[in-house]
């Protein structure tokens, strides 16, 4: 049975569909004192697969509380889906007396479940973190599904190099174009970063810019301006988490994105296509 936290209710659905497993009715309620409780009042299931992204920290009590919820109410396995696994970026201390807190949110989880899977975490390594089996699963392939149909002559192009297999996954999928990466240039007088494209001509392309993640959408941004001043034909951002935070789509709109599209591991406007099919393989 599936067991949906409330920032996961799209893609809980979605990987119900794919599974054949029943999605299992869940409410979510707070105190006046401003506490949570999330419980699964009829819930009857020896397996319970819980689904929760992760976007705040009120999402990470809640999905504490449905871990224990089922495993209250009978379930011999719990499965954890993180389709976005928050706090995940910071997986080492930089500084003496910092915490690694991918490491302190994963022991968390660990607590009440027998295995984890998280949609393409910023840093593979971070299942590591884990006290009990956990894998990253690859969805960025059903980005294709959200680009335009008639793209001219598609490059490819990921943020940095780190990121280039992502670009090359959703080129695949789609079928055809090429794929390059940003160089990041930093003036350590000024501060100032700018990007430029590896190689590749832009001129007269359809460019299409690929990433794991779009949290403020400052570099997305800077991106888009230097391949429309290299005549870009049109610029699509995809990523598998829309994080979007505050006002990052207004800033790649400014910048001239012609379309930006992600997954549902973080439920957005923008999210047109799920990542659950990519799961439901690994369930």
């Amino acid at each position: 049975m599936i067991v949906s936290g409330s920032t996961s209710q799209a893609f809980a659905a979605v990987l119900a569909d794919e599974t054949g497993l029943d999605l299992a009715a869940v409410e979510y309620d707070r105190f006046p004192d401003g506490e949570l409780q999330a419980s699964v009042p009829e819930f009857a299931a020896d397996r319970a697969v819980v689904v929760a992204s992760t976007v705040s920290s009120d999402a990470h009590v809640e999905l504490l509380q449905l871990q224990d919820a089922v495993r209250e109410a009978g379930a011999s396995e719990v499965v954890t889906v993180l389709p976005y696994m928050g706090y995940a970026r910071q997986d080492r201390a930089f500084t003496a007396g910092e915490p690694v807190s991918a490491r302190a949110v994963a022991r968390a989880i660990s607590t009440g479940t027998d295995r984890v899977l998280t949609v393409n975490p910023h840093e593979t390594g971070v299942c590591d973190c884990f006290d009990v089996p956990a894998e990253a699963v690859d969805a960025a392939g059903r980005l294709a599904g959200a680009l335009p149909a008639d793209l001219a002559d598609p490059l490819f192009l990921s943020p940095d190099e780190g990121a280039i297999d992502l670009a090359r996954t959703v080129r695949d999928a789609h079928g055809e174009g090429a794929t390059d990466y940003f160089e990041k240039t930093r003036d350590y007088d000024t501060g100032e970063v700018t990007v430029e494209p590896n190689d590749a001509a832009v001129a007269g392309r359809d460019v299409v810019l690929v990433d794991d993640i779009v949290a403020t959408g400052s570099t997305m941004a800077s991106a888009i301006a230097v391949l429309n001043d290299r005549d870009a034909a049109r610029v699509a951002v995809t990523c598998v988490h829309p994080l979007l935070a505050a006002n990052a789509q207004t800033k790649l709109r400014r910048a001239g994105v012609a379309t930006i599209a992600g997954t549902d591991t973080i439920e957005r406007p923008v999210s047109t296509v799920s990542a659950a099919p990519a799961v439901a393989n690994r369930l």
